[in-house]
């Protein structure tokens, strides 16, 4: 099976968001997609699935034209698609979701067979999952697992893959290439869509990279250095990937002594100081985001929490907010900005009564706020009114950092600051957080990006099963260490 794409173009209200591409994948070929946010990537794997009818263009199975905007009709024809956001329907069961839309049987469902041919999907796979179990109760990474068996279970020929490794560990991670691989040698056709680059040169056989829209480059992987990769998305040189630090740690800003709430974590110590960036590392489900919750006001917890010297203990975000800490989710999309309100109502909410005179919001002062947060946090948008929701991830994130930075705190918390952002974007942020440190914040950053981790960090604190294992100085972290400390090893 081979999959094609001729002069694909689209348009919306006269804006071109993707302007004559071609794209060609062959059976037992993984093809990686990649390219900033907004470069197109999106639109194009749409058009590709049936969701999005082209303005021109056409795309084809075999040479045989696939009929625009009938996914379904698509999905019958052997192409299928595993989005970011997970479709699954959690109160149902492994094998209910896999078969859901397309049920066997007639006046009585097979439920039986159904959930027999989901199991052997999922041991197909390598995945130890129980088909009759509920969705609910599964990991992130199984819930991803599920998702690819739900594409398989049409007799997919084609798979495109948007961002299957986003939310997953490292070991997770490998995990699924392991899968993919194997789907591969099967003779599936694959897309790849990712922004992590390490997976790119680990997987996929060849890249085609877009930018603002059309199509820059199709190449062998082995042919492309990373670097060169980086400036054929973002159209320059990106010489440090992770910007020089100049880091001069003031007094300890953040004191936390044997902090617990079980059965999430317990026996969590860790320093941050001013002007600092402290690195939290560990597996997914580690305990780190509970501690950051907990920190921040978020989640009860018992032992000592030290701001600036005094002793706190907030009972709500707002209290933490109102002492100086500001906590940045993970969760951008469900937990962080409201998607159909502007951005600079989204900059704004969190500090309104600092625009306001005698009960009156003052529209002045918060224009001046936000103009101000636009040009420090380079917040690319069509203006300040543009619905959060439409801007890219890199702009969604920098405006989420902007809202807790109106009114200066302390401590900034950043939960997976670069989580779904592109290499452009990412180094855009990794130098804000820089400026704000030389300014004097502390930061506390959770990642599950090691690079990341190594790269951005003045210290690196280590958690597993809950509990603060190591603490490991820039100088003497090391993958291997950090992933021994993570891991027991």
């Amino acid at each position: 099976m081979r999959l094609s794409a001729r002069g694909l173009s689209r348009q919306y209200g006269g804006v071109t968001v993707l302007s004559g591409v071609d794209l060609s994948v062959e059976a037992g070929e993984i093809r990686a997609l990649v390219g900033e946010n907004g470069a197109g990537k999106s639109t194009l794997i749409k058009i590709l699935s049936g969701a999005v009818v082209p303005t021109t263009g056409v795309v084809a199975l075999d040479d045989e034209p696939l009929m625009a905007g009938r996914p379904l009709a698509t999905r019958h024809r052997g192409l299928s698609i595993v989005y970011q956001e997970f479709t699954l329907v959690p109160d149902l069961t492994v094998a209910e979701n896999i078969f859901l839309g397309r049920e066997r049987g007639s006046a009585f469902l097979e439920r039986r067979g159904m959930r027999r041919r989901a199991q052997e999907l999922l041991d197909e796979l390598g995945v130890r999952v129980d088909a009759s179990a509920p969705v609910r109760g599964l990991s992130v990474a199984h819930q991803q697992m599920v998702e690819i068996a739900r594409a398989l279970a049409t007799d997919a020929k084609v798979l495109i893959l948007d961002e299957p490794s986003a939310t997953l560990s490292a070991t997770e991670v490998d995990t699924l290439l392991g899968v993919i691989r194997g789907l591969r040698a099967r003779g599936l056709a694959i897309v790849y869509v990712s922004h992590r680059l390490e997976e790119i040169f680990s997987l996929a056989d060849t890249v085609t990279v877009l930018r603002d829209g059309r199509h820059v480059l199709t190449s062998p992987v082995a042919a492309l250095t990373r670097d060169a990769l980086i400036r054929h998305m973002v159209g320059r040189d990106v010489a440090e990937e992770f910007p020089a630090r100049d880091a001069r740690p003031g007094e300890v800003m953040l004191e936390v002594r044997d902090l617990a709430s079980r059965p999430r974590f317990a026996h969590v110590s860790l320093d941050v100081r001013r002007g600092e960036i402290v690195g939290l590392a560990g597996l997914v489900g580690a305990g780190r985001t509970s501690t950051a919750l907990a920190i921040a006001g978020g989640l009860r917890a018992t032992g000592r929490v030290r701001l600036a010297g005094e002793d706190v203990s907030f009972r709500t975000p707002a209290d933490a907010i109102a002492g100086g800490v500001a906590y940045v989710t993970e969760d951008r999309k469900g937990a962080g900005i409201f998607p159909a309100m502007g951005v600079d109502d989204n900059i704004t909410v969190t500090h309104l009564s600092s625009f306001a005179r005698a009960g009156w919001l003052s529209a002045a002062r918060q224009r001046r706020a936000v103009s101000h947060a636009f040009d420090a946090f380079d917040i690319r948008a069509a203006g300040p009114r543009q619905r959060a929701g439409t801007l890219s991830g890199g702009n969604q994130q920098k405006a989420l950092v902007a809202r807790y930075l109106v009114r200066p705190p302390y401590l900034l918390i950043l939960d997976e600051p670069t989580r779904g952002v592109d290499v452009g974007a990412r180094a855009e942020i990794y130098r804000t957080m820089n400026r704000l440190t030389a300014e004097g914040l502390a930061i506390l950053m959770i990642s599950s990006d090691l690079p990341e981790v190594l790269g951005m960090s003045d210290r690196v604190v280590v958690m597993r099963d809950g509990r603060t294992t190591g603490e490991l100085a820039r100088a003497d972290a090391t993958a291997e260490r950090v992933m021994a400390l993570a891991t027991a090893v």
